[in-house]
């Protein structure tokens, strides 16, 4: 049988979206909200247009995202007082609390996942992956907030 790294990626990958959503449902959270509160940990407050362009989703995504977020006290929105027409996105106190806690569980499914490569490996896994070429119809994991 012919060998295709494309199905050996894939079902590997799902694998490892189901380590993730575990990772991340272990903290209340669902990818896609996992995902916004780690872009604002890593960027700083930043615009919603651009937290939405960084993330590649729709804006009714970001919006529900937001709104979610929000509710939870884990980010907070306010009018960018030099453009009323701009919302200024932020992680929350909380939020930040949070998101160490999540980056440790993800580091440590991460080990587990990758306990048998060297870290030459992961680095060139991690060189690899970065170069594949997505389309905006492969999806995105933030887009179904599943």
């Amino acid at each position: 049988m012919e060998e295709l790294p494309l199905l050996t990626l894939a079902f590997q990958g799902h694998s490892a979206g189901v380590r993730v959503r575990k990772a991340m449902a272990a903290h209340g959270l669902k990818p896609g909200h996992g995902h916004v509160l780690m872009v604002l940990q890593d960027q700083g407050a930043i615009g919603q247009h651009v937290l939405t362009e960084t993330l590649g989703v729709d804006k009714s995504v970001i919006v529900a995202l937001l709104n979610d977020l929000e509710r939870d006290g884990l980010a907070e929105r306010r009018r960018d007082p030099a453009d009323r027409r701009r919302h200024i996105v932020e992680i929350s106190p909380r939020g930040t609390a949070l998101v160490a806690d999540l980056y440790a569980t993800v580091a440590a499914t991460q080990a587990e996942l990758f306990r048998d490569l060297t870290p030459a490996e992961i680095d060139g896994l991690t060189s690899v992956l970065s170069r594949l070429r997505a389309t905006p119809d492969d999806g995105n994991p933030c887009a179904g907030q599943d």
